[in-house]
């Protein structure tokens, strides 16, 4: 048995074996509890597919670096000196840090935001002062399309605050103008009774439109503030709606809307 230990086919073929089949056992010991705590920690209440892609882009980053090992302990084996090799790696490791570094940046960048959930796609975001919805998203860049259809192509290293608008349910809020003079108790009750009809008609809505009362007084007009909390990022559709039918309602039941009064003197 000693000779066998001692032989060219121990030393330069089963004993390479050997520890390729242990770096493996270890890589999926390791990977298996990885997953499992991770699953068990974020899964809950969170998208399955961004869990499933981070557990991904770590496992492949497990690998490469088992692979990188279980190399040097194989050559080390064959009796070649690995510390020239790693003293080289290392000064190639320097020189790309420093060409690269901007790169590495939004490669952590963009861990972060997967690990941390700051926002996915389809979430609409305000990041750097432009707003719209998340159409991509990679550990460089992430892309985001607001309603005029603009795309704007964001280095992930460059989002250092996010607004995410899709975490909370929306609110959508309509001021209605009318005349002074108009009996306010008679356009409240419209308002109200379309309102009743907002609420049973439109989709997206998380709970009763409310009248939070008269907004603002001028002299010739009362403004009158109508309020919803609607589905994420659907705001605006239902304010949109919710103004026309109001002013709909309003104006069939003969309600007069604020005149703007222009005053004309003769300079004689």
């Amino acid at each position: 048995m000693q000779e066998f230990f001692e032989s060219e086919i121990f030393i330069y073929i089963v004993r390479p074996i050997i520890y390729i089949g242990l770096a493996y056992i270890f890589y999926r010991v390791i990977t298996f509890f990885l997953n499992r705590a991770l699953h068990t920690k974020y899964l809950k209440n969170k998208n399955k597919k961004r869990v499933n892609t981070t557990l991904s882009l770590i496992n492949n980053c497990l690998k490469y670096i088992v692979i990188f090992l279980t190399i040097l302990v194989v050559l080390n084996s064959y009796g070649i000196d690995v510390s020239s090799i790693l003293a080289g790696l290392g000064i190639m490791a320097a020189v790309l840090t420093l060409a690269f570094q901007d790169l590495a940046k939004d490669f952590i960048a963009g861990i972060s935001i997967v690990m941390e959930d700051q926002f996915e796609i389809g979430d609409n975001v305000m990041i750097n002062g432009f707003r719209g919805d998340v159409i991509e998203m990679g550990l460089k860049t992430t892309r985001i399309k607001d309603y005029k259809g603009a795309v704007q192509i964001i280095s992930n290293h460059m989002i250092t605050e996010v607004t995410n608008y899709s975490l909370n349910p929306s609110l959508a809020e309509v001021t209605i103008e009318v005349d002074v003079d108009n009996d306010l108790d008679k356009v409240e009750k419209i308002i109200k009774k379309t309102m009743e009809t907002i609420d049973k008609t439109y989709d997206y809505l998380k709970g009763k439109t409310e009248l939070w009362g008269v907004e603002m007084i001028s002299q010739n007009s009362v403004t009158y503030k109508v309020a919803v909390k609607t589905k994420s990022g659907r705001d605006f559709e239902i304010q949109r709606n919710m103004r026309k039918d109001i002013q709909a309602a309003l104006t069939a039941a003969n309600i007069k809307m604020p005149q703007t009064h222009m005053e004309v003197r003769n300079g004689k």
